[in-house]
């Protein structure tokens, strides 16, 4: 178990470190409070140097959002120099928020055991750690940033997320399984026409919602797989508050058998993930793609489709080309039955001031019916 160390009150003290995105303990960390400077946290923080909280929860709150401000300051641009491209920019883009993260996650916070804070005007956690941590009878020390993570999370799980192809029912999402709120991958697959058959698979389900509405769709059976035992347990959950029969079972890509319609929405970006919850957004090498796609003939019923759910975002930002993904279909044996397209709705794609504004405002979701 990882600790990390501190001098405080003239003796060295030390705790166990958590961090549910794997993060490291900081190695140099100094004790902060209510008298600490913004500029002070910030510099100590770019240095590498983490600030361990004493004094009160909701000016830590304020303290982390002044850090925030000072990052998120627009760099100069030196006069002269050309645009990057669609990929520089993008690599950019995730290389200035993982320094973000880094450098925001460097204000901690103190635990007594059973998940409670010892600081004034401190929130009731219990719950929310307990969600994600399991019991704990030990103190422990996390980021704030993390903290907030999981307050979030708890809020989307307790209050969830209406969709309307169930008719306004909500998905309740679990820490760490990405949320079903760009809507229009889940409208594709209510309007899309099912073939004839009794039997789907939904592969990679997540919070469940596409195998749900599968379900409600008239699907007699439907079998919804993942691997990730926090998706498990999140997608079992929904389907048995939506009382409909979706058996949720863990496996690689695909369950045994075949379906006359099996579904994908895998990740549409190909890139290594920096924490849990982009494993959702990130496909390192294409994996899921790739495993999907070879995967399709031989677990599709005679007569069946396959729905490819993909956004060309990638494309747009020059990570991955159109023929790329048609040459991916023709040595899986595919051919293109069908489209159908949506344009996203998010707020991001009409913020002018968003990095990556230009690909986003031209991204459109496809569902890709693909027969052998």
């Amino acid at each position: 178990m990882d600790e990390i160390s501190w001098r405080e009150g003239g003796r060295d003290r030390s705790v166990r470190w958590r961090s549910e995105g794997g993060a490291p303990p900081p190695r140099r960390v100094v004790v902060a409070d209510d008298q600490t400077r913004a500029d002070d946290a910030y510099r100590l923080a770019c240095e590498g140097t983490a600030l361990l909280w004493r004094g009160d929860f909701q000016n830590a709150r304020q303290l982390l959002t002044a850090m925030a401000r000072r990052i998120d300051r627009p760099p100069k641009r030196k006069r002269g120099k050309p645009e990057p491209s669609g990929a520089q920019a993008f690599h950019l883009f995730r290389q200035a928020r993982a320094q973000r993260a880094r450098t925001l996650g460097m204000l901690l916070i103190p635990f007594d055991p059973g998940h409670t804070i010892p600081l004034r005007r401190a929130p009731d956690v219990q719950e929310a750690c307990a969600e994600v941590y399991g019991p704990d009878d030990h103190p422990y020390v996390t980021s704030l940033r993390e903290l907030l993570g999981l307050i979030g999370a708890h809020e989307w799980r307790r209050k969830g997320v209406p969709i309307p192809a169930l008719g306004g029912d909500r998905i309740h999402p679990h820490h760490g399984v990405f949320s079903p709120v760009r809507g229009e991958y889940v409208d594709l697959v209510n309007e899309a026409p099912i073939p004839p058959t009794t039997t789907a698979f939904d592969i990679g389900t997540g919070t469940g919602v596409l195998a749900a509405v599968l379900a409600r769709r008239g699907i007699d059976r439907v079998v919804a797989t993942d691997n990730d035992p926090r998706a498990l347990a999140c997608a079992r959950e929904n389907v048995d508050r939506l009382q409909v029969r979706v058996d949720v079972v863990q496996a690689d890509l695909f369950p045994e058998g075949k379906a006359g319609l099996v579904v994908c929405n895998p990740p549409w970006l190909p890139g290594k993930p920096a924490s849990p919850l982009e494993h959702a957004v990130y496909d390192a090498g294409g994996r899921m793609l790739r495993g999907f796609l070879s995967g399709l003939p031989r677990h599709l019923e005679p007569g069946g489709e396959g729905w490819l759910i993909m956004s060309d975002l990638a494309e747009h930002l020059g990570l991955r080309t159109r023929d790329d993904l048609l040459a991916l279909f023709d040595e899986s044996g595919l051919r293109v039955a069908g489209t159908l397209d949506a344009k996203p709705r998010h707020p991001r794609a009409t913020d002018p001031d968003d990095p990556l504004h230009s690909a986003r405002a031209a991204e459109t979701t496809t569902l890709w019916r693909l027969v052998p």
